[in-house]
């Protein structure tokens, strides 16, 4: 039972983390473009809420795809490489980037997995949404025209600077009044994670102690490198 829990959780904190969408384009096709670029240049730091499902594809003689799995939770990030995305339902779990290190606390294994902060960041969304980095440098970025009510640009990887250990070759990040409001992860296997982002608060003051974390006595602490 355990290890199917870990495998869940591990499946969760990876979704986050590399994916891709399928958009048809519109008239509208540079809007998403134009607005993805001023939210990372001008936005400092935010915070929201966020809802996940993870989706199967229909199969043969299915006529719509497969709910797997739904989370739900909270996230803050600071620019440069600073971010909490925590998972509240249904288990309770958080990722902490600190700048230098990435940190995966699970509450119900009582396990922090450290791991430094470049390993699997760099070209994946969160760097995009939350880093500094410049999206270019990693992807390719495309109109994705406009889609349930918001404006998408499509994020293909590129070949080179990192990018080629992502498992997912495109993301999708929808963009409604200058906010990402959603994402479309679609994998090589059929596998699709929609994650819809609300309730953001921009540009806010946080405290020093919002991305520092301590696990309680007792913990087990993996360091991975």
């Amino acid at each position: 039972m355990k290890i199917g829990l870990i495998h869940f959780k591990q499946f969760a904190f990876l979704a986050f983390f590399g994916f891709a969408c399928l958009i048809s384009p519109t008239v509208f096709a540079d809007e998403g473009i134009k607005q993805f670029k001023q939210f990372i240049s001008t936005v400092n730091n935010a915070e929201g809420e966020f809802a996940q499902q993870q989706i199967r594809a229909a199969k043969q003689g299915e006529s719509q795809p497969k709910v797997l799995r739904k989370s739900q939770g909270r996230f803050v990030f600071q620019r440069p490489g600073k971010f909490v995305w925590e998972t509240t339902k249904p288990f309770e779990q958080k990722v902490i980037a600190d700048g230098q290190k990435l940190l995966l606390w699970d509450k119900d294994l009582n396990q922090l997995t450290v791991r430094p902060a470049s390993k699997g960041l760099s070209a994946s969304p969160a760097a995009i949404l939350f880093g500094g980095a410049m999206a270019e440098e990693y992807f390719d970025l495309m109109p994705g025209g406009e889609k349930g009510g918001m404006f998408w640009v499509e994020l293909k990887p590129k070949a080179t600077s990192g990018s080629g250990d992502m498992p997912y070759s495109r993301i999708g990040v929808g963009m409604s009044n200058g906010l990402p409001a959603g994402l479309e992860l679609h994998d090589n296997f059929g596998t699709i994670v929609l994650i819809n982002l609300s309730k953001i608060r921009t540009n806010i003051n946080l405290s020093p102690n919002t991305f520092k974390f301590s696990p309680p006595a007792g913990a087990d602490v993996l360091n991975v490198q």
